[in-house]
């Protein structure tokens, strides 16, 4: 991932705002700390910050294309790119060996309907000197992060940026860029590209899980996500998602590595998926000394033998860096802000080991109702609408998350549940297969538990140990040390008074704080954000209070957990 600034049609001098441009670039600098760029052509700029992963040498932005007539400012990986260069009808100059290039020689073929033909998670602003034309488009889920904004003063221009932070200073409207659409100065309207068969939540599927097609297709999503020139691990947290995950980075890196030591017996080239230098897998995990996280974490990486590290914080240095995740997140969601901080720590320490890459499992509880709320579900229809939306939604919470405390420090997530194939085979499993079920002993998330449950062949090699496969659902805030979210609140108990509490609703028309915990992040949100345009894009995640459960997004607050029954396998 990188970071991206563009401003089309600006009404005033370009040159003259050229350095503001960069000003504002730089705030974003972060998320691409290798290489800037800055472009401009008769009202247009566009900047880039840019974090090599492929095509390390040569991957500079933006591109332009040979001609000098297409400028492309990316973020993002293409992980199809190869193919798609080798589909071209035209015969076109290649600048750099970046993923990414290849968009600006589909747009001269398919012009915006580019990205249905792209396999990767990205945000793009791509400018056509001859029509004087932008288009900016994000991926379908919305993995990678893109905000747009406008200022009264100047209607005719439009800004777009990776983060809010770029925006806030010069626009009065800023909004997210919604995942899965593309904008058209041609027609000046953003509209969306990504209809997959599983996005009307009201059509509810009945196809019966076939567990074979169901764990080929997450290990194929992995193995894709391993393209990369530079050292790379796994986030593991011990928990089921990223569990999985490992397990099967670990395998694939042992075919890498195989690979490779093949083709140097036989002097051969081996076109291998990752890098050399680190032939065997590193793990990575954080946590209060003693959390449930750190131990389940160390009995994974034991058993997939991946090198890894595991790195403890105190509470006061989580609390210390609260105001700090804040401003990089841009949100004031109390479960975000709580789950984002061991991620943001950890990160610190993995891009120091050098690192740019990780894999990660967030999307999972969204796409098999992994969330312990879901128990409460009142029938199959319901159960499988919320999963919809849940997955729908998931760049207002879990993709922020991933996406914004990991680039904090120039470091790249890679989330496999969320690959389009993956998602069209998962999303399309009849929801009565997914329900989790007490009475009988059928846990939450069952079936991608049971695609990978080899107990029934003595003779396979298990993809993880028997209690981790089958181990409950934990947040990542709890999960790190249930004395985290405990610190939070007692500090937001101490810092907020009963009479600043009780004018929340005074205080705030949009997202009242409804707990002293959310109050404190509010107040911190508008330290860094005080314009009223920043909080357009913020949504809170809360469980279902219809399903008759708690606000507090904690697993702990509901009722199913720790509680007492035999997962059915």
């Amino acid at each position: 991932m990188c970071g991206i600034f563009a401003v089309y049609n600006y009404q005033g001098d370009i040159e003259a705002y050229r350095q503001r441009a960069l000003y504002l670039s730089k705030k974003i600098r972060h998320r691409g700390p290798d290489w800037s760029g800055c472009y401009t052509t008769k009202n247009h700029i566009l900047c880039h910050e840019r974090l090599a992963i492929v095509g390390v040498g040569s991957g500079a932005q933006p591109i332009v294309s040979d001609d000098e007539d297409i400028i492309l400012s990316v973020n993002g990986e293409i992980y199809n790119h190869k193919q798609l260069r080798h589909d071209l009808k035209g015969d076109y100059v290649f600048k750099t060996e970046s993923d990414c290039e290849v968009i600006m020689h589909l747009y001269k073929e398919h012009g915006t309907d580019l990205v249905n033909h792209l396999d990767g998670f990205f945000s793009f602003v791509l400018l056509d000197k001859k029509r004087n034309r932008i288009i900016a488009a994000r991926d379908a889920i919305g993995i990678s992060t893109l905000y747009y904004g406008w200022n009264s003063k100047m209607p005719e221009s439009i800004y777009f940026a990776s983060e809010l932070k770029s925006l806030n200073e010069d626009c009065d409207k800023i909004l997210a860029f919604p995942p899965g659409h593309v904008y058209d100065s041609d027609t000046k309207e953003t509209t969306r590209w990504f209809n997959p068969t599983w996005w009307d939540e009201n059509k509810i599927p009945a196809n019966p899980v076939d567990y074979t097609q169901l764990r080929e297709s997450l290990e194929k999503a992995v193995r894709k996500r391993l393209m990369a020139e530079v050292p790379y691990g796994v986030l593991l947290s011990g928990g089921l998602d990223s569990s999985l995950i490992a397990a099967i980075a670990a395998r694939e890196t042992e075919k890498i590595a195989a690979g490779i030591k093949a083709s140097e017996s036989e002097d051969e080239d081996f076109d291998e998926s990752g890098p050399t230098s680190w032939p065997k897998l590193h793990s990575f995990s954080v946590g209060l000394p003693g959390s449930p996280d750190l131990i389940a974490a160390r009995e994974v990486a034991k058993h997939l033998n991946t090198i890894h590290h595991e790195y403890t914080f105190t509470i006061q240095e989580a609390l210390d860096a609260v105001s700090d995740v804040i401003y990089h997140l841009e949100t004031y969601d109390v479960t975000t802000i709580r789950a984002s901080t061991p991620m943001y720590l950890l990160t610190r320490k993995i891009k120091a080991m050098g690192v740019k890459m990780v894999l990660s499992g967030e999307g999972a509880d969204e796409v098999f109702g992994g969330y312990l709320y879901f128990h409460n579900a009142p029938n199959t229809d319901d159960f499988h609408t919320e999963t919809v939306n849940r997955v729908k939604n998931l760049h207002t919470s879990d993709c922020l998350r991933a996406n914004k405390s990991t680039m904090a420090w120039g470091v790249e997530a890679r989330v496999p549940f969320l690959d389009k194939s993956f998602l069209e085979i998962a999303m399309n499993i009849d929801p009565k297969e997914k329900m989790p079920d007490r009475s009988i002993g059928k846990m939450e998330k069952y079936i991608i538990r049971k695609a990978f449950d080899t107990s029934d062949d003595p003779t396979a090699k298990p993809y993880l140990p028997k209690e981790i496969l089958w181990r409950q659902k934990e947040q990542f805030s709890d999960g790190v040390g249930y004395s985290w979210i405990d610190s939070l609140k007692e500090t937001s108990e101490k810092k907020i008074s009963d009479a600043d509490f009780a004018q929340s609703a005074s205080k705030w028309a949009k997202d009242a704080p409804t707990t002293k915990e959310a109050y404190m992040y509010r107040v911190m949100f508008d330290q860094w954000y005080p314009q009223e345009a920043c909080t357009a894009s913020v949504v809170r995640w809360i469980p279902r209070g219809d399903w008759g459960c708690p606000e507090d997004p904690s697993g702990r607050a509901q009722k199913v957990h720790d509680s007492a029954y035999e997962a059915k396998k």
